[in-house]
């Protein structure tokens, strides 16, 4: 039986914006096994990326739970909070965000020297990871080198090489063509899979959303799993 990665319970959030407080997420509960892959459809503004904020620790609910590897993830202090999320959660945005100065493979590296370990060691684990997205030939090319599917690559092998428990990823292929986004998608899902990682993203695309194992809806703050 799969072990819970990541859950949430009766998760709450509300942004106050004077007069009013505003409730974007009420009683969401999700949880989230080993090799699962999860999407979260909603339309725009419906507080997808809220939730994924809130699993991956980057915001504090208003109220609710979010565990993660059983253990209170939420309520932690700061500092063990960061630790706990470089070691199990690796993030993928719409936008690559590659560090411009350094080339593909410094850019994998990043988080591994962050944590300090040896610069070496770490290109060496980062070219890798380079390997099994594809760009073997391109590990030296800078940023400006490379097309928009190869740059969102590069940022999934950086969300990769730290061997996370669960990759959250926040609409990765809103940026990318069709074809681009199809060959991203589809490459997340490898990768994941064969890795046993668990795999949340939030998106507005129905189809890249049936490839996923398990599918939910998120509407008026609450989230509805779609058989």
């Amino acid at each position: 039986m799969n072990k819970t990665v990541l859950s949430a319970n009766r998760l709450t959030r509300k942004f106050l914006e004077a007069p009013n407080e505003i409730t974007v997420l009420n009683g969401v509960d999700l949880s989230v096994k080993e090799g699962d892959s999860v999407a979260i459809l909603g339309a725009s503004g419906s507080g997808k990326s809220t939730l994924l904020h809130l699993l991956g620790g980057l915001d504090n609910p208003s109220g609710g739970v979010v565990q993660l590897l059983g253990k209170d993830f939420s309520n932690m202090q700061e500092r063990d909070r960061d630790s706990a999320r470089n070691r199990s959660l690796g993030f993928v945005y719409q936008f690559h965000h590659l560090l411009q100065e350094f080339d593909a493979t410094d850019n994998v590296a990043m988080p591994l020297m962050i944590a300090r370990i040896d610069k070496s060691k770490a290109r060496e684990q980062a070219r890798e990871v380079l390997q099994k997205v594809g760009l073997g030939a391109r590990m030296h090319h800078m940023p400006s080198e490379l097309s928009g599917g190869e740059r969102q690559r590069v940022a999934i092998a950086r969300a990769l090489v730290i061997k996370p428990k669960c990759l959250l990823a926040d609409e990765p292929t809103g940026n990318l063509d069709r074809s681009a986004a199809s060959a991203v998608f589809d490459l997340m899902l490898e990768l994941t899979t064969a890795q046993s990682m668990s795999f949340v993203v939030v998106t507005h695309d129905e189809s890249l959303a049936a490839r996923c194992s398990r599918r939910f809806r998120l509407v008026q703050g609450q989230l509805d799993e779609v058989e």
